[in-house]
């Protein structure tokens, strides 16, 4: 199998480095100027609980695409606000039998990636993983967890999906193929909506909200009302995703707090439309109370303002 990652930063570097390194697939980088200089010259370099690496690894710029041949996997792992880029950067590469893989957060991407490449070329997936690009150019995995799900639009458990995950099965990632794609990616909108949602209006890790008085009832509450999005939408959270992973990680991890508020609180770019916006917007169809949706939304897109005009105060 044939996989081209977009970019070789903390997602894309690390489970593209994992396939490089138990070399069940043929993997290249497809990547700007000066990280592809940074890889000829230090490898790539994972830091991980589950082992260190310093991989040789293929990588190319874009004027080498043509002449880099058929992909049957491009593993798409761009930032929702750098999707037309990526739709640009990656589209000499689509062949007949190229799948589009994009482990983006949220849902509103899959329309956009159908819209350009056909339904046929496009699947669904997650990453669960904590990780980070240094400034050093290090991919650094900061905690064990490292799971892929992925799979077919229309449910269908195809051959290029289990052809995938034979291929992570020879790496330290938990990779499943799934079904329900759809279903998942809710899931995890679901939960990330509630952690982006809470810190991000907050300005405060979980652990700060839930010091304050009926701070973890609140915590709950905002929970169930993005799980009854989803069932509206006809993807109801399973039940022991909710109880025994959601519900637990609010009540019982302080420090938690949203990448989307890290951005923030350090001047970054923010996903404000492709996660919060998006939920707000299912909120309303599906009938549900979307005043906290509103609120975070409109939080997000007043700094967004902010920064673009250049008013952030100075650090």
């Amino acid at each position: 199998m044939r996989v081209l990652v977009l970019g070789a930063g903390a997602v894309g570097g690390y489970f593209g480095g994992r396939l490089a390194q138990a070399g069940s697939a043929e993997v290249a980088f497809l990547v700007r100027t000066g990280r592809k200089a940074q890889l000829e010259r230090d490898g790539l370099v994972i830091e991980s609980p589950a082992g260190d690496a310093r991989l040789a690894v293929t990588a190319l710029a874009a004027e080498d695409l043509s002449r880099a041949g058929d992909w049957d996997i491009v593993l798409l792992t761009a930032k929702a606000y750098d999707l037309d880029g990526a739709i640009a950067a990656i589209r000499p590469a689509i062949g007949e039998s190229t799948a589009v893989l994009p482990l983006l957060n949220g849902l509103s991407h899959i329309e956009t990636l159908v819209a350009a490449f056909g339904a046929p070329r496009v699947l669904g997936g997650l990453a669960k993983i904590q990780a980070t690009l240094t400034p050093q150019g290090v991919v650094r995995h900061l905690a064990p967890v490292q799971i892929l799900e992925f799979g077919e639009l229309d449910g269908a458990l195809s051959p290029r999906a289990l052809a995938l995950k034979r291929a992570f099965d020879a790496t330290p990632v938990r990779a499943e193929a799934v079904g329900d794609i759809r279903g998942r990616m809710w899931e995890k909108l679901v939960f990330l909506g509630t952690l982006a949602m809470a810190t991000v209006l907050m300005r405060a890790n979980l652990g700060e909200i839930a010091a304050v008085p009926g701070g973890q009832d609140w915590l709950d509450r905002l929970l169930e009302r993005n799980a009854a999005i989803a069932a509206a939408h006809g993807h109801p959270v399973r039940e022991h995703a909710l109880e025994r992973e959601f519900r637990p990680f609010f009540r019982s991890s302080p420090a938690a707090a949203a990448s989307m508020l890290r951005d923030l609180e350090a001047g970054g770019r923010v996903e404000s439309d492709h996660i919060l916006g998006f939920l707000l917007q299912a909120a309303r169809r599906a009938g549900v109370d979307a005043t906290l949706h509103e609120a975070a939304w409109l939080h997000a897109k007043a700094y967004e303002n902010r920064r673009d005009a250049g008013r952030l105060p100075a650090r």
